[in-house]
């Protein structure tokens, strides 16, 4: 773990500049053989066993924001999270749009038994300020659509909060992590494991420069911190315990 986390960090950009197009890429091919040639030697035979199978524990939805990385904030090897990302770490209700995260949803869930499911919100998320300012997407019409899957989320912020600007986006982040995890409870494969008690959920909203995760604990309304103490969980009480 400690040589991928070193390799990550080596192949951070510096803060004086953005590189060129070609110094991008040569970064990413370094990258590479820096892994091929330090990291994956002393880690050949877990990728032996993973050449044949995965069996991941947890599925991790995440915001395609480059800052979150899943597996270096949670120190997991390869295989053991299953992660689907995009604009806003969105969960479609079950119908309305079965594209790729309900496919890789319906597939962590029966294809592979996940137990866990984290919906993972972040600080300072570019998708949540389009939220909040609408006007900075009307050139981008795929994600303006997208993004409507949050409008739950502004509603209930703008009706309940009566928050200062400053803190509308951190409440509106959490608010958004809470109505994907309603709208995730909607897809037939996870109400049924719920049910069971078979798989759990948890909503998370990570904080960037603080190194913090807050985790919804659905039985108080309200988000905790997630400081080894405590385990929040945002799951139901199971209803038929499987035998």
């Amino acid at each position: 773990m400690s040589e991928r986390i070193r390799s990550i960090r080596s192949a951070t950009p510096t803060a004086a500049g953005k590189q060129s197009a070609d110094e991008a890429l040569q970064t990413l091919l370094d990258g590479f053989q820096r892994f091929r040639n330090d990291v994956f030697p002393e880690q050949r035979e877990l990728f032996s066993k993973l050449a044949r199978q995965q069996s991941p524990q947890a599925m991790f939805i995440t915001c395609a924001d480059s800052r979150i990385v899943p597996e270096l904030i949670t120190q997991s090897d390869p295989g053991s999270l299953f992660v689907t990302r995009n604009v806003g770490n969105v969960v479609p209700p079950y119908g309305q749009m079965n594209g790729g995260v309900s496919t890789a949803i319906e597939y962590a869930v029966m294809g592979l038994g996940v137990q866990h499911i984290i919906i993972c919100g972040h600080s300072d998320c570019g998708a949540m300020k389009a939220v909040l300012n609408p006007q900075s997407i009307e050139r981008m019409p795929t994600v303006k659509a997208w993004l409507r899957h949050a409008e739950v989320a502004k509603t209930v912020v703008a009706d309940n909060c009566g928050c200062a600007d400053h803190s509308t986006l951190g409440v509106l982040t959490e608010e958004n992590v809470v109505a994907q995890l309603d709208h995730l409870r909607t897809h037939p494969s996870v109400a049924a494991r719920l049910a069971s008690g078979q798989l759990f959920i948890h909503g998370w909203v990570y904080d960037i420069e603080n190194c913090t995760i807050k985790a919804y604990d659905a039985e108080r309304g309200e988000f905790l911190p997630l400081d080894g103490e405590t385990t929040p969980s945002a799951s139901p009480r199971a209803r038929y315990l499987a035998s």
